[in-house]
């Protein structure tokens, strides 16, 4: 009987734990949906994707207990569908050059996949919430960036002139950048621009380097 009663006991968790998992991702999908409506970031409460989900509120509160954790498992879930999960392959690449390549590649491929992005850009001017969550988010680019940009110039190059170049070449692979970039051009000739001109700012450094 004991053994009988513990078995029951772990189907009867699994079962709530699947479901729980289902709601959290119903939840996620509701709250996607929510911030690519033309209300956008307005429309973000709990109050408003709980209704979307068809759940109540406080089933939104257990499963996140924040709005701004909300938002992160949203941020998450579209950085998954994008593909950013290439960024640790593209950081493996020995060539720092061709692994910065890799990464241009994947963020202008992702700046172009959600037309959402650019939405949710625009609404950092307006929620300061939601801008801190953005722009943690960047900062790691500019982190895996750094990296990069310390793999090419070694200790040759300045301290300064390697902070320059991360600075530059951070703001040439943001979203801002692309988006202009691909007014009147396809998403591989606006790619192609980006990497050129990420070349050019390690240019220097290599120089020092060699």
């Amino acid at each position: 009987m004991p053994r009988r009663t513990h078995a029951r006991r772990t189907y009867v968790s699994s079962v709530r734990a699947a479901a729980a998992a289902d709601t959290r991702d119903r939840v996620i999908e509701a709250a996607g949906r929510c911030l690519r409506e033309d209300a956008g970031i307005a429309s973000f409460s709990l109050d408003n994707v709980a209704k979307a989900a068809g759940v109540t509120r406080l089933t939104v509160y257990n499963q996140f207990g924040s709005r701004r954790a909300l938002l992160e498992a949203v941020f998450d879930d579209i950085a998954r569908q994008g593909g950013l999960a290439r960024i640790a392959q593209a950081m493996a690449i020995p060539d720092p050059r061709a692994a910065l390549d890799a990464m241009v590649e994947i963020f202008c491929a992702f700046w172009s996949r959600d037309p959402a992005i650019g939405r949710l850009h625009d609404a950092m001017a307006t929620d300061p919430e939601f801008a801190i969550a953005l722009i943690e988010r960047n900062e790691r680019r500019r982190k895996a960036l750094t990296v990069l940009v310390n793999r090419t110039a070694a200790n040759a190059a300045s301290c300064r002139s390697r902070q320059a170049a991360v600075d530059m070449i951070f703001a040439l692979t943001s979203y801002a950048m692309f988006a202009m970039l691909r007014v009147g051009r396809s998403t591989s000739e606006a790619c192609d621009l980006v990497r050129s001109a990420c070349h050019r700012a390690l240019d220097p450094l290599e120089r020092s380097a060699s």
